[in-house]
């Protein structure tokens, strides 16, 4: 029960690796705020039971925002970790990415972040202490045509991790980055379903042959959010497999 008497809020709780994060919070002992615009997050947080809250949130709204917080606060009486996990993607190279398709990755995938952190930062700070995870890509590394907004985006979420790990950590609050290579969610398959041989070339490229799971993103942000990382901060650790160490 690694996570015992902490609160989570997670964005992107609704499914994929936001979902497997928030059972296994749940699971070590976590009260957790599942913060999604889709609705799933009311299916993931009836699951959890009394131990979860349930709360739309449009990420890239400040009042959806403050509303997450304030919940873990009115229904949990605090907030000790923040996962910034929501995210999408279009594929499109630049010459074809409209102006308002750039913003709206920026805005889902970078901006969400910096507002969700600005919110819980009084509260953190009140605490004395709390932890920030910041969900990037190998994106955050890589270049790719198919996905310039969103690599910029995951590029700008490990330079906004350096930033907030820099300003807060004598409030003792840890910021980091996880950076997950390519694992098996609804965003991943639809990228198979657009990218031919996708599937294969991954499989290829990554030496543990396979392509991670959702839990394998979990079991990290478990380590980041638990006191074990208390001497961790501005850190970009990769969860791919080995993928990025391939020349």
């Amino acid at each position: 029960m690694r996570l015992a008497n902490k609160v989570a809020a997670i964005t992107g709780a609704g499914s994929g690796m936001g979902k497997a994060m928030a059972e296994m919070f749940s699971a070590e002992g976590a009260k957790v705020v599942c913060a999604d615009i889709s609705g799933k997050q009311n299916d993931v947080a009836a699951a959890i039971g009394s131990a979860a809250a349930a709360v739309h949130a449009d990420v890239s709204e400040p009042a959806d925002v403050q509303n997450m917080v304030s919940a873990a606060e009115e229904k949990f009486g605090r907030l000790d970790i923040l996962v910034n996990n929501a995210g999408m993607n279009i594929r499109k190279p630049v010459e074809n990415l409209a102006l308002a398709e750039w913003r709206q990755v920026i805005d889902v995938n970078l901006t969400s972040a910096f507002l969700a952190s600005r919110a819980c930062y009084p509260v953190m700070k009140k605490q004395r202490g709390g932890k920030i995870i910041n969900i990037g890509s190998m994106m955050s590394i890589f270049g790719a045509s198919f996905a310039p907004a969103y690599a910029a985006s995951k590029g700008g979420m490990v330079q906004l991790t350096k930033a907030m790990a820099a300003g807060w950590a004598a409030d003792n609050i840890q910021v980091n980055a996880v950076l997950p290579g390519w694992i098996d969610t609804e965003l991943t398959q639809r990228a198979r379903q657009q990218i031919e041989g996708l599937h294969e070339s991954v499989e290829r490229r990554t030496p543990a042959k396979r392509w991670g799971v959702e839990q394998d993103m979990a079991g990290v942000a478990v380590f980041l959010a638990s006191p074990a990382s208390d001497f961790v901060t501005g850190a970009a650790i990769t969860v791919d497999g080995g993928y990025s160490i391939q020349g």
